[in-house]
């Protein structure tokens, strides 16, 4: 039996879901339940490969390795895999646990609720012939539908943000665990490439990593010289590592984000590569 790849997909997404829930769980509890954390990194690498493969085809030469690594579904699936081998942190399973919230609920609107649409029509046809017109009962399937669209809508935007900072929250812990030995010293310089990438990437990166130099220039132009002038320094090393504006002026105006992120997210993945299969990071090519 042949099992189609996006359902492969949104199942992927859904181990993530799942394993989230109950990786967060375990964490107010001061506990990190291994195998749920490497699930979620095995949902998202079920996830990401289809894209991937969808998107660029099968793996076939350096002209192909040069196209995923600025390919941000390749750029998260490799993402994964480093959590996936590495000593577990569980801060690190937010994002992913963002997108596939709305990657699941964006299946569940446009895959699994249109098969209700019939039955629910009928049997709100039966209602109403018993009911007043006022009094009838709604299609259920086709309001929840609306529901979730909505839902995803409004929040789109909001959640990029909260990912964006959430990663580098999350490179701030794996700095600091280098640092004291807690985590591979590599974490740290292997998450930097990849905000690299992402802050050119992505404007709702951009907007959190120029929010926080913004706020940092604040306090420092607070401070003394020598302060002044050490802040000055790391922030021309890290922009000329970066290969450009990586830590920007505080002073430059700030792009907005990606408006129409929200709509291809409630669209069900208007960004979809060629099977109709949504982007990896919920709806990365307008997010990012």
């Amino acid at each position: 039996m042949i099992v189609d790849p996006h359902y492969l997909w949104a199942f992927g997404h859904a181990i993530v879901l799942v394993n989230s829930a109950y990786v967060m769980l375990q964490t107010l509890l001061f506990r990190t339940p291994v195998r749920a954390y490497r699930m979620v990194y095995v949902g998202a690498l079920l996830s990401y490969a289809i894209v991937v493969l969808k998107s660029l085809g099968k793996p076939r030469g350096v002209n192909w390795l040069r196209r995923a690594f600025v390919d941000e579904n390749f750029q998260y699936g490799l993402l994964a895999l480093y959590w996936l081998i590495s000593k577990p942190i569980n801060i690190t399973i937010l994002p992913f646990a963002t997108f596939s919230l709305f990657h699941c609920a964006t299946f569940l609107r446009t895959n699994i609720l249109p098969k209700f649409y019939a039955s629910a029509r009928c049997a709100s046809k039966l209602t109403s012939s018993k009911t007043s017109g006022p009094n009838a009962q709604p299609n259920w399937a086709e309001s929840l539908g609306r529901r979730i669209q909505s839902w995803v809508k409004g929040h789109y935007d909001s959640a990029m943000n909260f990912v964006s900072y959430a990663e580098l929250v999350i490179f701030a812990r794996v700095l600091l665990g280098g640092l004291t030995f807690q985590n591979s010293f590599v974490a740290p310089i292997f998450f930097a490439h990849f905000l690299r990438l992402r802050y050119h990437q992505s404007t709702f990166t951009k907007n959190a990593i120029d929010g926080i130099t913004g706020r940092i220039d604040g306090v420092v132009a607070k401070q003394g010289a020598g302060v002044q002038n050490a802040w000055g320094t790391a922030k021309r090393v890290i922009r000329t590592w970066g290969g450009g504006n990586l830590v920007g002026n505080s002073n430059r105006a700030q792009a907005r984000p990606a408006a129409q992120g929200a709509g291809a997210a409630a669209a069900g993945g208007a960004q979809a590569r060629a099977t109709g299969v949504n982007t990896g990071a919920a709806g990365t090519a307008n997010r990012r």
